[in-house]
């Protein structure tokens, strides 16, 4: 059906064509790298073993993309530039089971409309090529030609007859990252075929052709060669099917975090697609395990029946529907975690030759002593990280007295003297210890903070937060706004330990701390904490009572430059892997980083 528009007279008319390809193309081709994308998932569905991609200006100048396709004859080389021309769809039903790039039959014709474009093509059994161009949306030429097997299309001058549009375009720099992006999910997307693109006169990528082994393997070494060695060697391999669904692709690890956007690449049906309930599906599963504001990396591919995923929402194909958007979200949370969790491996103590050795992530614990799923412990003693004898650091971190004839250690407290020769503190403030993979190096503020925030949201929400009393109470004075703050957050804080009594006018009297204060502290630390609490609400958004949680965190944890004894760090370890999340402080920081020893061995040039 033709398109209609009202005249000045209110009457229906037809809209030229010219026109109404000029209106899809602001849909369609919205800066360069929209026409780029078009081109080349053309050329995928034509069947091409290799596309040589060259862009002059960013793509304003020029966009040419040469395939090795099937070609086309004649009649389709003239036919493609009309507008819903296409020969992937002929009815409803095939609608309801695309497997290719393209199918709408509007890219070309929205492409030549406000650009220069000269199209050859040529079939195998062709002696000749045939060549069309095209002037603004007007054939200005149409006749047989010398060209290779497959398509070659070139588009100059984009947006030349729309200069409100061209106007529009960012700096050649912002455009041509927006070409190299789309160049990037095109070409991971299909790892078997080879890729080339040309900026400038200069070769920016030159992409062989993956082969041999499964989509796995080739999706591996497109990684390499699009990257680099670091981003296959920090990746994890995701992979997972069900009869509804499959998923299968790579991961970062945590630590290959980065503070922007741009390597996050999600793929449905070989689809490259943007998805926020899918995007928060994969971020949620990275939890904890980030530091704020960065982005990890991602290329993931989703496989399922056609019928169950609409493609045909959006003018440029991006954005798709599911029939379960809810039980897709889940399972793809589930299998990065279980991923993540491959990789994140709790490193336990081998008797048998002393070493440290990585093993599977125990189930994790609550601070009731029982394991998530299995019933409670029945031990009166609700510390379930105080598996050591008494003096060990968790009689300084949560309570208690040590026992006599300990010597005082660097915490300010006895301890006993362990010599344990697979720990070494770096600089005071680094743990360093042998695993059999190589190094395991764990930030004892990160991690101390780890721990205690998950015991701090315990004792919030159980209201067990054990107190020392103050031989001398403390008497604090409080502006109006933060004793209103220190009112609503007055239960919370008295079942983290605090022991306090308002005192008429702006007066608290604190009689009492949380076990894990450190001595010398307890006058300043309510104050201190709801600074922190202030920070944290400004700066993240989490609730009160996660708020309040990483506030006493953060306040009570040991310092960088706190000494500490063999059986502190090892005791600090052993606390941070009965964590629900031992991988990162609550605000994200890494607490642990492992070197693996083939690192170490390439360093040294073995």
């Amino acid at each position: 059906m033709s398109d209609v528009a009202l005249d000045s007279d209110n009457l229906i008319r037809v809209m030229p064509e010219a026109l109404a390809n000029k209106i899809a193309a602001g849909e369609v081709v919205q800066r360069p790298a929209s026409a780029l994308k078009e081109l080349i998932e053309n050329a995928v569905d034509a069947g091409a073993d290799s596309v040589e991609i060259i862009l002059k200006d960013a793509g304003s100048e020029l966009i040419q993309v040469v395939d090795s396709g099937s070609g086309m004859s004649r009649d389709d080389a003239q036919a493609c530039f009309r507008r819903h021309a296409t020969s992937k769809i002929a009815s409803i039903k095939d609608l309801e089971r695309i497997r290719t790039l393209g199918f709408r039959g509007e890219a070309l014709a929205s492409i030549a409309s406000v650009a220069q474009v000269e199209l050859r093509t040529k079939r195998s059994t062709d002696s000749a090529g045939f060549c069309v161009r095209i002037d603004g949306g007007e054939v200005v030429g149409s006749e047989p030609c010398a060209t290779r097997d497959g398509t070659s299309i070139s588009v100059r001058n984009l947006f030349y007859n729309v200069p409100a549009r061209r106007n529009f375009l960012k700096t050649a720099a912002t455009e041509l990252r927006h070409c190299v992006e789309t160049f990037q999910f095109l070409a991971l997307s299909n790892p078997s075929i080879a890729f080339v693109l040309h900026h400038d006169d200069l070769e920016l990528y030159r992409l062989p052709a993956e082969s041999g082994g499964g989509f796995m393997e080739m999706l591996h070494g497109r990684i390499q060669t699009l990257f680099d060695d670091d981003y296959v060697e920090r990746t994890v391999a995701v992979e997972e099917q069900t009869s509804y669904l499959t998923v299968r692709g790579y991961v970062g690890e945590p630590e290959m975090h980065k503070r922007s956007r741009g390597e996050q690449f999600l793929f449905v049906n070989g689809r490259y697609v943007r998805n926020r309930s899918l995007d928060h599906a994969i971020f949620s599963s990275y939890r904890n395990l980030l530091p704020e504001g960065t982005y990890p990396f991602f290329a993931l591919f989703l496989t399922l029946d056609p019928s169950r995923v609409d493609v045909n929402v959006h003018p440029t194909k991006a954005e798709i529907k599911f029939d379960d958007d809810r039980g897709i979200y889940n399972f793809l949370k589930s299998i990065v975690r279980k991923g993540l969790g491959s990789v994140m491996q709790t490193p336990q103590i081998d008797h048998s030759d002393g070493h440290w050795s990585a093993t599977e992530m125990p189930r994790p614990f609550r601070f009731d002593g029982s394991s998530f799923g299995n019933p409670p412990s029945t031990h009166n003693d609700t510390r379930p990280f105080d598996a050591d004898a008494p003096g060990t650091i968790s009689e300084r971190l949560f309570g208690g007295s040590p026992p006599p004839g300990h010597r005082t250690g660097g915490l300010g407290r006895d301890t006993a003297t362990v010599d344990d020769t697979l720990l070494w503190q770096l600089h005071d403030k680094y743990i360093l210890t042998q695993i059999r993979s190589g190094l395991m190096i764990l930030d004892q503020n990160a991690a101390h903070e780890r721990i205690l925030y998950e015991r701090s949201l315990q004792n919030i929400q159980t209201g067990l937060g054990l107190s020392q009393q103050l031989l001398f109470p403390q008497t604090v004075e409080f502006g109006q706004a933060d004793l209103a703050l220190l009112q609503e957050l007055m239960r919370d804080l008295r079942a983290l330990g605090f022991d306090l009594e308002l005192f008429g006018g702006m007066s608290v009297v604190v009689r009492g701390v949380p076990a894990d204060i450190q001595s010398g502290d307890e006058r300043t630390v309510l104050e201190d904490v709801l600074t922190q609490f202030k920070t944290n609400r400004d700066r993240v958004k989490v609730g009160s009572r996660e708020n309040l949680a990483r506030s006493v965190a953060r306040r009570s944890a040991i310092r960088p430059g706190t000494r500490l004894s063999p059986k502190e760090m090892r005791s600090l370890i052993d606390q941070l892997f009965a964590c629900e999340m031992p991988y990162a402080c609550p605000h994200g920081r890494s607490t642990i980083v492992k070197i693996p020893i083939e690192e170490l061995d390439k360093r040294f040039s073995r």
